[in-house]
């Protein structure tokens, strides 16, 4: 499965113009986290050697915010660049140009993205971080490249809403799971509102489960989940689920809601996830039928 969203772009144009006329690149993604760019019709190539495809993070201006990979010719009469999953990715989106000889960086088209190797990816956790790379089209057509750059990782999985609870199951990457592991809620409006979770746990495999009218009796707002695999002694890891193909889930994994009787009167309590791919509760007024 390759998704394509980009609900959020408009709010981040930039440099994103219109590419009807810019190169395109085919994109394959492998399960350490590289990817490999190929570019077709780049323009004139000039002197071996001088032809480049940058990344640069949206929205930044400083050079560890841009990564210039060399493109060299293939067999297929194309150009390609790699970028190494030993190669540092910031968070962010990176817009991904080619440029030739010297010339003025012009923005990529994406062509066919192999994502193939992102479902049900399971990195090892080895090196004590995971990094997630998703080539995605934006709103205007060109080519941006998601990242994520986590250390450690708490990986979403799946969650059951029953018996008046969300259930949570995930994997731990990076850090050990201990005895002393609990979850927590906190109340974005008010970091120092916090709920807390008891974890059961398996090897690197976890669960809770947060009932929602412990949620919903603050009122109306969003609540962040974190899990903290030592307890207190140790880091404080933000849910996410990133180890897929699907660059932007807020509007593709949705959630059935519970109705919560209280004293703000009717609200609506679901999990949902954040432009960042975040694992967040939504407590909001009811719906009208």
């Amino acid at each position: 499965m390759t998704a394509l969203a980009a609900s959020h772009e408009a709010s981040h144009t930039g440099d994103d113009h219109q590419a009807s006329t810019a190169p395109r690149a085919d994109c394959v993604a492998d399960s350490a986290g590289g990817l490999t760019f190929d570019v077709t019709d780049p323009g004139e190539t000039g002197p071996q050697g001088a032809a480049h495809l940058l990344l640069r993070r949206r929205d930044a201006d400083s050079a560890e915010d841009c990564v210039r990979l060399p493109l060299s010719p293939s067999a297929d009469g194309r150009l390609r660049a790699a970028l190494p999953s030993t190669v540092e990715l910031a968070e962010g989106r990176w817009n991904a140009y080619a440029q030739i000889a010297g010339g003025e960086p012009r923005r990529l088209m994406p062509g066919v993205n192999d994502l193939r190797s992102l479902v049900d990816r399971a990195p090892s956790g080895s090196r004590g971080h995971i990094a997630v790379r998703i080539p995605y089209a934006t709103k205007q057509g060109n080519l941006s490249v998601r990242s994520w750059l986590r250390a450690p990782h708490a990986e979403a999985g799946e969650i059951e809403l029953a018996d008046g609870a969300m259930t949570v199951h995930g994997r731990v990457y990076g850090t050990p799971l201990t005895d002393a592991a609990y979850a927590e809620a906190v109340r974005r409006a008010e970091p120092g509102h916090v709920h807390r979770a008891d974890v059961t746990s398996e090897g690197p495999e976890f669960t809770f489960a947060m009932r929602h009218t412990l949620l919903a009796d603050s009122g109306p707002g969003p609540w962040d989940l974190w899990l903290l695999p030592a307890g207190e002694s140790g880091p404080r890891v933000r849910l996410a689920r990133l180890l897929d193909d699907v660059p932007d889930k807020k509007a593709i994994f949705t959630y059935p809601v519970v109705r919560c009787e209280t004293e703000h009167g009717v609200l609506e309590v679901g999990p949902y996830y954040t432009l960042d791919n975040d694992l967040s509760v939504r407590v909001r007024e009811a719906r009208s039928e």
